[in-house]
């Protein structure tokens, strides 16, 4: 199996009409996040399952894949890439990371990171030194940052929330609409598994964080408390 023919595979499932809304969805105009950006008009579900599919393929056609200019073919790589991490021993998991740090322009676009960076990313370095989610915190790639907060989630899902509240601390000021949200769903993630938790760091830091980010993180809330929080007035 080789990219050349997955692709041949993708052309075959094209839809015009799809692919028009995802441009539009993805952002793909001048001047936005997504500008330039291709789609063949295939939905994910149907990619999920090609990933299944494909998932022998080795790292040298999927680094064939994932340079395509084409977004479906990139989300492909990735979720072939996902699969093995889950599946392997942890040399393969390192060397999928290494990969995939290395190929970090072709992750651009805010599905294609939070796809893959909390297994890719977070499954590696569960337990392992984490100074490199703060490189690309401090990044000035707005997709590097957004794998940075979303390789946490990871983390957070085990009980571990010390990186997402770093992490969060530090980027308050980020100018990014797209890291504003990652920050504020990350936050809501944690307070779903421990609201004490988020209620702390809130406290602290919500008279101040970007307005998206505090909706974002409060909209498992109870409405009064909610309120509370918009309305400046815990």
């Amino acid at each position: 199996m080789t990219a050349a023919t997955i692709q041949r595979r993708l052309q075959e499932l094209e839809d015009p009409k799809v692919a028009i809304f995802l441009q539009r969805f993805f952002k793909t105009g001048p001047g936005e996040y997504g500008e330039g950006d291709l789609f063949r008009g295939i939905r994910v579900p149907l990619l999920r399952k090609l990933a299944k599919e494909f998932q022998h393929l080795t790292l040298t056609e999927t680094k064939e894949l994932l340079r395509s200019s084409y977004h479906e073919d990139r989300l492909l790589a990735l979720l072939i890439l996902t699969r093995a991490c889950v599946r392997g021993d942890d040399p393969l998991r390192k060397k999928i990371f290494n990969f995939y740090l290395n190929n970090t322009q072709f992750i651009n676009n805010w599905d294609l990171v939070d796809s893959s960076a909390p297994q890719i990313v977070g499954g590696y370095l569960w337990d392992k030194d984490r100074d490199v989610l703060y490189r690309l915190a401090r990044s000035r790639q707005l997709w590097k940052r957004r794998i940075a907060i979303m390789a946490t989630f990871h983390f957070l899902k085990r009980g571990d929330y010390t990186d997402t509240l770093k992490i969060a601390e530090m980027s308050l000021s980020d100018p990014e609409d797209l890291i504003h949200k990652a920050l504020g769903w990350m936050l809501r993630e944690v307070g779903n598994r421990n609201r004490e938790v988020e209620e702390s760091f809130l406290l602290r830091h919500y008279q101040r964080m970007p307005r998206i980010m505090l909706r974002y993180s409060i909209e498992k809330f109870p409405e009064s408390r909610r309120q509370q929080y918009l309305r400046g007035e815990v």
